[in-house]
C-alpha cells in the first residue's frame, strides 16, 4: 500500500484596507488572501477554520466556523483554492494565524497550520 500523506499548504497575502479604516477611532482594516493547496496524496476536503488574531496591544480574538466563505472546498492532490476574507483590529499592527480542520477522502481527519502573518498599516513597522 503506497504511503499516504494527508498536507495542506498555506500561504497567506495580507494587506491594509485605508477605504475601511477609522484610525482615531482605533479601527484597522485588513484584506488577506488565502492559498490553500493540497500538497499531500490524498484528496481533502476543508471542514472548518480557527483564527487567532491579536492586535498591538496583546488582545487575542479567536474565530472558528465552517469552511471558508462559505465554502469547504474539496482539494484532489495538486489542486489549489484561492479565497479573500477580512479582519479588523484596534491597533496598526498585529498578527493572525490559526488552523483549518480536514478530512480526507479515506476518513482520515488532520489540520493543516496557518503560518503567522503580519497585519500592518504601511509606515507602522521601522
Amino acid at each position: 500500500m503506497p504511503d499516504r500523506q494527508y498536507r495542506l499548504e498555506v500561504t497567506v497575502q495580507p494587506r491594509y484596507l485605508p477605504d475601511q479604516s477609522d484610525p482615531s477611532a482605533g479601527q484597522y482594516a485588513f484584506a488577506y488572501t488565502v492559498r490553500i493547496t493540497n500538497a499531500g496524496t490524498v484528496p481533502a476536503q476543508l471542514i472548518s477554520r480557527h483564527w487567532v488574531i491579536t492586535d498591538g496591544n496583546g488582545k487575542v480574538v479567536e474565530v472558528k466556523g465552517l469552511g471558508v466563505v462559505g465554502h469547504q472546498p474539496l482539494l484532489a492532490p495538486g489542486q489549489s483554492f484561492e479565497y479573500t476574507s477580512g479582519s479588523q483590529i484596534a491597533t496598526p499592527a498585529g498578527s493572525m494565524h490559526g488552523s483549518y480542520f480536514c478530512v480526507a477522502e479515506d476518513g482520515e481527519r488532520f489540520e493543516a497550520p496557518i503560518p503567522a502573518f503580519a497585519l500592518s498599516m504601511p509606515r507602522t513597522l521601522h
